[in-house]
């Protein structure tokens, strides 16, 4: 199944709670609240507003970083940058129970997070974005091609979802790739109607499944 995550993010005029609540009314079920530069207190004001609405509406809710607020908000999981705790780490510090998804752009990447034990890759960029801070070298369709036959080749089975400047145009060459999702965020916003944008995306997904890749949740 292909699957769409909606990254939080924020601009003149929408906060990040706000564009969780248009993704999910888009038909988004997979929310991560990403609010790199903001402290603890106020990553959690806005993760109990949006664990709140991924409630309601039926989505799961990861938390990017933050590994200590996931635990006490039971949140279905955690997101981990490259910079952030060690996948391992988290692991035995939350359990089996919490989805761990974590983000690479080389093979070499992949391979230490398969060894590690996380549960999806986020891998990317696909394409420059503004929304991510210190970029790594651009993947585009060929870099996922690439790094898709080689997990293949080492007999690696993860869930791939790409990231990085990906918009509604981008959907069925990504999907011919063999990712198994992709995540979003700027295309949505930057939308005229980011609304009616995000269901145009479910759309041409061709499903809007919340299956992810743990049997039990909270």
């Amino acid at each position: 199944m292909f699957q769409v995550q909606f990254i939080t993010h924020f601009t003149d005029t929408i906060g990040y709670a706000e564009s969780a609540r248009i993704a999910l009314e888009g038909g988004c079920r997979w929310i991560q609240l990403r609010m790199k530069d903001a402290s603890d207190e106020e990553v959690e004001t806005v993760a109990r507003q949006v664990q709140a609405m991924c409630h309601d509406f039926g989505a799961y809710f990861v938390l990017d970083d933050r590994v200590e607020l996931v635990k006490r908000l039971h949140t279905d999981g955690v997101h981990l940058g490259k910079l952030d705790m060690p996948v391992d780490e988290a692991r035995a510090y939350l359990g089996p129970e919490f989805i761990i998804g974590g983000t690479a752009n080389t093979f070499d990447d992949i391979q230490r997070l398969h060894s590690a034990g996380v549960d999806y890759i986020g891998c990317g960029p696909f394409r420059y974005t503004t929304t991510k801070k210190n970029l790594a070298p651009i993947l585009g369709l060929e870099g996922y091609r690439r790094l898709l036959s080689q997990m293949e080749e080492h007999e690696i089975n993860l869930p791939i979802v790409g990231i990085g400047g990906i918009g509604a145009d981008d959907i069925a060459d990504l999907k011919a790739t063999g990712l198994n999702g992709i995540a979003l965020s700027g295309s949505i916003l930057r939308a005229s109607d980011p609304v009616k944008e995000m269901k145009r995306i479910i759309e041409l997904t061709q499903n809007n499944s919340i299956n992810l890749w743990k049997t039990t949740l909270k």
